[in-house]
């Protein structure tokens, strides 16, 4: 079954940055801006070493559980995923332990920031501040023009260290990135269940304690997401969770697909992409909504975009919503009226046949009304990623991207790169590119790209 639903946040919208990890706090992974094809590659980054990820692919079967060819579910830092603003390229490294910043022009290295354990998650730039987090279990804001230290706040209680692949890493490391909402910076601190795991909201400007809370039954791991009312919290293999933005109250845990890829439409959140590559939507109340089969999604007004390991398609996404809502009323009435009908008799049974005869009539209509929803699906050779800029849908595969239009899903331009393509971002006309080599390629068009990016 397919479906999504997702409105581009307006920042994303309205400027021509890529602030945080796929451009937004509802992680849309979209901007307006065009790319103009074709492009041609700029520059290559490749001097920070191959990320070193926390945790391993999956095992390629459970046969326990009869399922084969396993999704990854646990993917944040299989590259140096980047956020862009004001002509500067920003990452973290697992590797060097370091932040850095290049020249997005030139790629030429402007600054790097030394932390005390691995930086798995991309820095969110906000108002000239750059804020992450580390394996260290500190959150740091830098000044994004130098480097400069402004604050830095440990979020547990102490600083106790323990192994952690290879590496001496806090007893609570920071393992969802920040997500920085209206002038606060959400965190989460913590991976063993049994030692505690912290969920804080810290002001932006000084680094202090809005609020802050500890749970004993959670590993929070995934970048964080925020919608108006709610912080999403991903959970390594388990179902995220949904906390009050308020006051930090966990409000429940999410059913459905587990995973730590996820996006947030108003107040819905969509993630998984579960052992089989399922995805679920459950709304603010926890209910869900729908599944779908993909790996990643983008949504704009009207149209959604899904992509599988093997295909890129589009969809009417409005009607398909109103079609899978019946499709569902109709189901569950059915049911209640198959179980009452061996104590019906006369005219009742009569008219609950006749009930059962006209629903599954419709249901067969709907069936008919979901096929056409679908604009458009073509064979996509990238399954790793996928973005939208613009008119244009870019994928990431095995050492090569390529552009789809969103119009027709032909594909439009391509490239070679080096490595697995796992991370996008679209800024100032110029695409970037990260792989699981630990390199990132820029290609622009010098016709287009804007004065300063």
């Amino acid at each position: 079954m397919l479906q999504l639903t997702f409105i581009l946040a307006a920042a994303t919208l309205g400027t021509p940055d890529w602030p945080t990890f796929r451009g937004d706090a509802a992680r849309s992974g979209a901007s307006s801006r065009d790319l103009s094809f074709p492009l041609t590659e700029e520059w290559v980054h490749a001097d920070s070493g191959r990320p070193q990820n926390a945790w391993p692919g999956p095992a390629r079967h459970d046969l326990y559980n009869k399922v084969v060819n396993l999704s990854p579910r646990l993917w944040f830092d299989r590259a140096y995923y980047v956020s862009i603003a004001d002509g500067r390229v920003f990452f973290g490294s697992s590797a060097d332990e370091q932040i850095h910043c290049l020249d997005a022009a030139t790629g030429e290295e402007l600054w790097s920031y030394y932390t005390e354990a691995p930086v798995r998650f991309t820095p969110t730039i906000v108002g000239g501040k750059l804020i992450a987090g580390s394996d260290d279990g500190v959150v740091y804001c830098l000044n994004a023009s130098n480097g400069e230290l402004i604050w830095k706040e440990r979020i547990a209680p102490d600083d106790q260290r323990v192994p952690g692949n290879g590496r001496m890493i806090s007893l609570w490391p920071i393992r969802t990135g920040v997500v920085v909402s209206n002038s606060v910076a959400y965190v989460t601190a913590g991976l063993f269940p049994s030692e505690t795991s912290y969920v804080a909201a810290l002001k932006v400007s000084n680094g202090d304690t809005i609020w802050k809370n500890s749970y004993g039954d959670m590993a929070p791991q995934g970048y964080l997401l925020a919608s108006k009312n709610h912080l999403f919290v991903p959970a390594s293999r388990s179902t995220p969770y949904v906390f009050d933005r308020r006051d930090g109250k966990r409000l429940r845990q999410l059913g459905g697909n587990s995973g730590t890829f996820a996006l947030v439409t108003k107040d819905d959140l969509v993630f998984g992409p579960g052992k089989t590559g399922a995805m679920t939507e459950a709304n603010e109340s926890g209910a869900h909504v729908a599944s779908f089969a993909g790996q990643h999604m983008i949504v704009t007004r009207g149209v959604s975009y899904l992509h599988t390991t093997t295909e890129l398609s589009a969809l009417k996404r409005e009607r398909f919503l109103e079609l899978t809502e019946e499709r569902g009323q109709l189901n569950t009435r059915r049911g209640k009226l198959t179980e009452s009908l061996g104590a019906l008799t006369g005219a009742d049974k009569r008219s609950a046949e006749k009930e059962l005869a006209r629903s599954a009539e419709r249901l067969g209509e709907i069936e008919v009304a979901v096929r056409e929803c679908i604009l458009w699906r073509r064979v996509c050779d990238e399954p790793l990623d996928v973005i939208l800029a613009g008119d244009a849908l870019i994928a990431g595969g095995e050492d090569s991207i390529a552009a789809y239009s969103t119009k027709d899903g032909a594909k439009v331009w391509s490239a070679k790169v080096d490595g697995r393509a796992y991370g996008l971002a679209a800024a100032g006309g110029r695409l970037y590119v990260s792989t699981d080599t630990g390199a990132i390629h820029c290609f622009g068009n010098p016709n287009d790209v804007e004065q300063g990016q």
